[in-house]
């Protein structure tokens, strides 16, 4: 059974930099589509980024272009997502997905893959 932990959440000043971590057990990350994805309260959920880990092929959203960026560890069965420059507005919980694997890169670039496994969830809060 594939199961998602996030870590790396805190509280941090705007202009400030945080790196969550999301750690998978029951597979490898290899070869599938992961997301993150964030809520605030009273908002809808709102998908932040989408990466291949077979070919690092990833996907933005404009709200955090530039800002944050996705990358792999597979030693450690671990997506991390590096997240600077930190406004007020990107405070909320975020929280780690996979796809299953038989979904492939260019689905999962496109936003296509449904997301099967979830995480926990992670708080960010980021103060002016």
């Amino acid at each position: 059974q594939v199961q998602l932990v996030e870590s790396g959440g805190g509280s941090v000043q705007a202009g400030g930099s945080l790196t969550l971590s999301c750690t998978m057990s029951g597979d490898t990350i290899i070869g599938g589509c992961m997301g993150w994805f964030r809520q605030a309260p009273g908002k809808s959920r709102e998908g932040v980024a989408r990466f291949y880990t077979e070919d690092s092929r990833t996907y933005l959203a404009d709200s955090v272009k530039g800002r944050f960026t996705i990358s792999q560890d597979n030693a450690k069965n671990t997506l991390y997502l590096r997240m600077n420059s930190l406004k007020p507005e990107d405070t909320a919980m975020y929280y780690c997905a996979a796809a299953s694997k038989i979904w492939g890169g260019s689905t999962c670039y496109v936003g296509r893959a449904p997301f099967d496994y979830w995480g926990q969830g992670t708080q960010v809060t980021v103060s002016s």
